[in-house]
């Protein structure tokens, strides 16, 4: 029966093993884009002293994007002067999407106040590396002891977009505020939703 039980035990250490490699972290290489906010390069290795980012991918369309312009501003008021800068990126087609160009990236950032950098990944390579999907969908990036930046949360901002007053879920800011006090993110991946990124060559229009 011990034999027995040892068999499966260690069976189960396998197919854990496993699935421990499989879900490793994935590591986001340098980000180097053009900011709407500025007209200028940005990259992660200007923020010498960062521990992690806020990466959100976001838009000029999307309905739900614009809801969390303001909470953007003031996550970044926040976490900025605690090494945890925001930065949106841009990764719609603008072939496909006029109202994505930059010149209009800039009108947004401009009327929108943004704080932060508003980036454009014309080519969409960091929405790739990322694994994005739609926007607005949120990550936090975080250097690890080799000095690489992982993602440790992805998901939602929060559980309210049109209503900030009825938030119960603070996703975004909870993994932040764990990932500073040297724990565990709690909840590393929720489910957001918006539109679509459409990667340049597929045939269907954002809704």
């Amino acid at each position: 029966m011990k034999k027995l039980v040892f068999f499966f035990y260690a069976i189960a250490l396998v197919v854990f093993s496993s699935y421990t490699v499989y879900e490793k972290e994935i590591t986001i290489s340098n980000i180097k884009l053009k900011s709407a906010t500025t007209n200028s390069l940005v990259s992660l290795s200007d923020y010498k002293n960062a521990k992690g980012f806020v990466v959100v991918f976001s838009c000029n369309k999307c309905p739900m994007a614009k809801f969390y312009s303001q909470r953007l501003n003031q996550m970044d008021a926040k976490y900025k002067k605690l090494g945890v800068p925001v930065l949106a990126i841009n990764s719609m087609d603008t072939l496909a999407y006029a109202e994505e160009s930059f010149k209009l990236m800039q009108k947004k950032a401009k009327k929108d106040q943004f704080s932060f950098p508003y980036l454009q990944d014309k080519k969409q390579k960091i929405a790739k590396e990322f694994k994005a999907t739609h926007t607005p969908q949120a990550f936090v990036i975080w250097k690890n002891k080799a000095g690489k930046f992982v993602i440790k949360y992805q998901g939602a901002i929060d559980d309210n977009a049109g209503e900030p007053e009825k938030i119960k879920h603070h996703f975004l800011m909870d993994a932040i505020d764990e990932l500073l006090q040297g724990k565990n993110v709690t909840i590393q991946k929720s489910e957001s939703f918006g539109c679509r990124i459409y990667f340049r060559g597929e045939v269907q229009k954002m809704d």
